[in-house]
Formats: C-alpha cells, structure tokens, sequence
C-alpha cells in the first residue's frame, strides 16, 4: 500500500509537526509490527523536516541497539552514559545539543553532524529506547522540536 505524506514547508516548526504526528498516526494505527512502525515514523520525520539522521537506538542486553532510520550509516551499539543517546538513556530526559563538539564524550558516528537532539522513549517508567535526530547545522533544534519529539516518543513507546 502505497502511503503519502501531506507537508506543507510554508508552515511554522510547530504547524507542521502539528500536521505531521496526526499523520504518522494513521500510518501506524492498526499495525502491530514494532519495526514497520518504527521504520515509517523515521521516514516521515525525514521526508517532513530533512534531518540529517534520524533513528531509533532500543535498550537490549544492556546497551542501546541501533534500530530503523534514516540517513547515513551509524553506530551499531552505544553504552550506557556515552554520548549524547547514552547520556539521555541514563538520565531519563531530553537532550538538546546545539553544537556536538562541545558535548563531553560525544560518539561521532558522522563528522557531518553538528547538533543533536535525544528524546527518551519510556515505557512503565523504563527507558526502553531512544529517539536520536542530527543535524548537518549548528544549533538547528529547540523547544519546538522537544515539545513535538516528546509527544512523538510517548506514542512509540506503544511498539516496545
């Protein structure tokens, strides 16, 4: 079946995840398969907003795991507390990094990338994965996107 997105880049940052997470909804209700779920909402986020790299790392055996994305080829495992995807893991909580050089213990699995956001996704309280998003430009993420990312996280934590 042959999906399409409606994306209207004349729109705010915040109107067009308004527009965008009702879509990756319908993409996703009724379907109970984790990958294909996960798989479409990074495909959307990619399509809507052109990240540089955007993908699911999900907690296994002790270390994150790289899961579905989209982008260039990426660090199979992270441990916990390394890098920016570790240190969300560990704290439990957002981060926002406008400039990945200025991180302690950034991973750069891209030299391209220059700033990151990682959103948590929990589940009974547990840190079952995370959300991780780069960007190809300096201090390209912010408030907007971790309000929107957040509310994202919430309903993917349904698929672990």
């Amino acid at each position: 079946m042959a999906e399409d997105l409606l994306i209207d880049r004349t729109l705010s940052k915040a109107q067009q995840y308004q527009a965008l997470l009702p879509q990756i909804e319908a993409l996703t209700t009724g379907e109970d398969d984790q990958v294909a779920n996960l798989a479409n909402a990074m495909a959307a986020l990619k399509e809507a907003f052109g990240f540089f790299w955007v993908g699911v790392y999900a907690v296994k055996n002790g270390e994150l795991v790289l899961g579905p994305f989209q982008g260039p080829v990426a660090c199979t495992r992270i441990r916990r507390g390394k890098g920016v995807c570790g240190a969300a893991w560990e704290q439990a909580r957002t981060l926002l990094v406008p400039d990945v050089e200025r991180f302690p213990g950034h991973i750069a699995c891209s030299s391209l990338s220059q700033s990151e956001i990682v959103v948590p996704i929990l589940k009974d309280g547990e840190v079952v994965a995370v959300l991780d998003v780069d960007s190809d430009q300096l201090n390209d993420f912010d408030e907007t996107d971790q309000h929107y990312l957040e509310q994202l996280c919430q309903r993917m934590a349904q698929w672990f």
